[in-house]
């Protein structure tokens, strides 16, 4: 998701927290950064491919060849993200898509994403679709990351099944701000992805049998969830929703994530620029605030909104920022922000029923008990929903690991449990 420069900033504990603390993953994403040796395109059959004569959803505007890696190659890739090479079977193909999708209010607009295709192995593919994590610079998304961003892609698909990792509206090619925490925009840009995954991986020689498997991570473990609804609604034509394995995903921002800021179980650097995105990006949608001093605090009320342009590293972003929430918000607005209400609570529990259905599949909910970004109650709230619906979900505890280290441990077990279920 970011690399491991460290800026310099006169809070020289600061300095630390921020290069280890914007979300684990952050810090721990850094060690995945590979040379370019090991991006370096070899393609004989990947021409980009032309304009779709069609004007709807998922068609498929463009695709181009980024990145091929021998088994090897995907091996040491998650060696350097401390990730073993147990359900490392093939090596990988990966393309970036332009397609078709909607914006927030409904008008086409376009987007891209990253197909990961396996080298070798079955002709017809299960897919996996891979929704991401929070990301401010829109070069972090899967289709021009060249670290964290395409290490869940590379980890399924090396295992043998496709992977359609969206990188949502205004992140990677796409045009405009990225609308950070609005479900319903990941989830349609996210169903379209796979109507344009299923296009070119037939291009490519690789039809796709129309069985999705779908994971997640942070914010992906959530849209994963919501986009799991609308596969059940059967109105995706041609995709079978096999089974939900988010990992870490913040389903109750009004219940436990917004309470966690407040009683110390969200760390300050992670809470600070979580909120911050979060406003930011809600006040373009909802009525939040109508001048930003009303909820920052000077001088930051002049800059924080140019920071979440998609332009600005997290770097950039914290350095430019206080050391918490409470010195970042207004005392009027940090209580506003306890006690929600009006736009701000509509903001908030607009994200809070992706876990509020009944899944005809198997679900798996990863967490961990050490994860100070993203509170394992997230997802025993999610389980709770999920049971109110007669579904039994299990909470799999990572144990005493951090945000990102919730990923390593859980997205290769999520990995083999698709294995066992395609079985």
């Amino acid at each position: 998701m970011t690399t491991n420069r460290t800026h310099q900033t006169p809070n020289t504990r600061r300095t630390h927290r921020t290069s280890r603390g914007i979300r684990a993953a952050v810090a721990a994403c850094a060690a995945v950064a590979l040379a370019a040796t090991l991006t370096a395109p070899a393609f004989a059959d990947a021409r980009p491919a032309a304009v779709t004569a069609h004007q709807g959803r998922g068609d498929l505007i463009r695709v181009e060849p980024v990145a091929e890696l021998s088994k090897a190659q995907v091996a040491a890739f998650l060696a350097q993200a401390e990730i073993g090479d147990e359900t490392v079977r093939h090596g990988v193909r990966a393309y970036r898509l332009t397609y078709r999708t909607i914006d927030t209010a409904g008008r086409p607009t376009t987007a891209t994403g990253l197909l990961t295709l396996p080298v070798g192995g079955e002709r017809r593919l299960d897919l996996v679709s891979d929704t991401h994590g929070t990301m401010v610079h829109r070069d972090y998304a899967p289709s021009v990351a060249e670290d964290f961003g395409k290490l869940p892609s590379y980890l399924h698909a090396s295992a043998g099944r496709a992977v359609a990792a969206p990188d949502y509206l205004g992140l990677g090619k796409g045009p405009g701000t990225h609308p950070y925490m609005d479900t319903r925009s990941a989830v349609t840009a996210s169903l379209d992805m796979l109507h344009a995954a299923r296009s070119a991986a037939q291009r490519l020689h690789r039809p796709l049998t129309g069985d999705v498997y779908a994971t997640g991570f942070s914010q992906g473990g959530q849209v994963a969830m919501a986009l799991g609804r609308e596969l059940s609604t059967g109105q995706a034509r041609g995709f079978r929703l096999r089974a939900l394995a988010p990992v870490a995903g913040p389903y109750d921002l009004t219940g436990e994530e917004v309470p966690a800021l407040y009683d110390g179980r969200v760390n300050d650097i992670s809470g600070l620029f979580y909120v911050s995105y979060f406003l930011v990006a809600q006040n373009r949608l909802h009525p939040i605030y109508t001048d930003p001093s009303e909820a920052f605090r000077a001088p930051y009320d002049e800059r924080v909104e140019t920071l979440f342009d998609g332009e600005h590293h997290e770097e950039d972003v914290v350095a430019q920022l206080p050391g918490n929430v409470k010195e970042l918000l207004t005392p009027a607005f940090y209580e506003r922000l306890r006690h929600p209400d009006g736009a701000l609570l509509t903001a908030l529990k607009s994200q809070d029923d992706s876990c509020d259905w009944k899944p005809q599949v198997p679900v798996r909910l990863y967490a961990s008990a050490g994860d100070t970004d993203v509170p394992i109650g997230n997802a025993r709230s999610c389980a709770a929903d999920l049971a109110d619906h007669g579904v039994r979900a299990s909470v799999l505890d990572q144990g005493a690991v951090d945000h990102f280290g919730s990923f390593k441990k859980g997205g290769p077990k999520a990995v083999e449990w698709f294995d066992r279920l395609a079985r």
